[in-house]
């Protein structure tokens, strides 16, 4: 038999065109449809549950503000009182204080002095506020010019009885724990937190602060799973690094799926990697391993372990991060039960630096974002663009987004930009 002098080549990041890969949205809505939230809830104080996901409907049962106010230090009066022309002097009996209301009814011609957040006395609808009077002794002068209503917070104006409040789902901001607190809700019911396990495989990774031998080199990958998953709010449980054993990636698997609903990890998933960690996977649950139309982070892992969902993402650092962000980050918010997560805003702005790539794949290249006017913007490259070059996502603030069709960017073209808002 003749040899045969042709090598068969496999589908690489290198390629021209990328045939028979699945592109970004799809492999975003596989993950995304094959995932579920989680349904356990618990109570928490108010003070604590900034960032968690509400569990309940929040609907007013109070009156916010609870009594009609005044919005300035002033004097209430009644509307039809004052003058439509000149200066008019009315007797002031007291003052109504917040917290100290004067509860005696306003007379006819009256007025009330009343300090900001003071309940307005029963019959005054109107605050004139005192920058706008003359006071002498134990009567006030008010001029013409004013309106009903004016300076008076209305109870029920910021909530009132029966509205709905908050629905399920909702991530709690600071502005949400002032308004459950103005409700005077003291506890709140959430989902309980995601537990995510992670793990780097891989018998060159040393921990931080271990000596490097031949070959060797520091694990970032899990600091930089770690720092995202943080951002995320959920109950991390870090496995370390898991030798390149059968038995001990099968051990580290197990326990993962046994204590997480979602395991991550890098490296050991795309093509050359060791023959028993995608039998392991395949032996414990159900994986599907994709190769995606982008650059970087072009092998991707996903499936189940148990009730444990699984993401396996490539071994170099800057695509454990930009898969993580495209791919993972959604999917656990998700997760978490939060149903107004979406993908970071992006925005266009101008190239100050020419740009390459190839067609046929989406690339997040790295960059800096600056405002170059007022709504005007530019980006440029934040320098080598390497899968293992870890600095340029630390010097970048934004993904410059360059879909399959685009091939190289000069200086000066407009692009779609993903700020990072401080969310990797």
């Amino acid at each position: 038999m003749m040899p045969n002098n042709e090598i068969e080549s496999q589908p690489s990041c290198e390629d021209e065109l990328n045939t028979g890969l699945l592109t970004v949205a799809e492999a975003q809505a596989r993950i995304l449809d094959g995932i579920m939230p989680v349904s356990e809830t618990e109570s928490v104080p108010l003070h604590t549950a900034l960032d968690r996901v509400l569990a309940e409907a929040i609907v007013s049962l109070i009156d916010v503000p609870s009594h009609t106010n005044s919005a300035m230090d002033g004097y209430a009066v009644r509307a039809q009182d004052l003058p439509a022309e000149g200066v008019r002097a009315f007797p002031v009996p007291g003052t109504s204080w917040a917290g100290r209301p004067w509860l005696t009814p306003i007379e006819p011609g009256q007025a009330i002095q009343i300090m900001t957040g003071g309940m307005l006395p029963e019959g005054a609808d109107t605050v004139v506020m005192q920058e706008q009077v003359e006071r002498d002794g134990d009567s006030v002068r008010i001029g013409s010019g004013h309106r009903c209503g004016q300076n008076v917070r209305a109870a029920g104006e910021d909530l009132a009885v029966g509205q709905p409040v908050f629905t399920p789902g909702k991530r709690l901001t600071s502005a949400d724990i002032g308004v459950l607190a103005s409700l005077g809700l003291a506890e709140v019911n959430v989902f309980r937190r995601l537990r995510v396990a992670f793990f780097s495989t891989g018998d060159e990774l040393r921990a931080v602060g271990e000596p490097l031998g031949p070959g060797e080199i520091h694990d970032s990958n899990r600091y930089t799973l770690y720092g995202m998953l943080k951002k995320l709010g959920v109950e991390i449980i870090d496995l370390g690094v898991v030798r390149d054993r059968r038995d001990l990636i099968e051990q580290a698997f197990s326990e993962a799926a046994a204590r997480a609903d979602a395991i991550i990890t890098s490296g050991g998933v795309s093509v050359g990697a060791a023959d028993f960690v995608k039998e392991t996977l395949e032996k414990l649950g159900r994986m599907t391993f994709w190769k995606i139309a982008m650059k970087p982070g072009r092998p991707v892992t996903f499936g189940q372990i148990n009730a444990a969902v699984f993401f396996g993402l490539p071994g170099n650092p800057v695509s454990v991060m930009v898969t993580f962000f495209v791919f993972v980050r959604q999917a656990l918010l998700k997760m978490t039960g939060d149903t107004g997560a979406s993908t970071a805003w992006t925005v266009r702005a101008r190239t100050t630096s020419a740009l390459r790539k190839r067609p046929g794949r989406y690339e997040f290249q790295r960059g800096v974002l600056e405002q170059s006017g007022p709504g005007e913007f530019s980006v440029r490259s934040a320098g080598a663009q390497g899968s293992g070059i870890l600095r340029s996502m630390s010097e970048a603030n934004c993904f410059i987004l360059l879909g399959p069709e685009r091939t190289g960017v000069s200086e000066g073209e407009t692009v779609e930009v993903q700020p990072f808002q401080n969310l990797i």
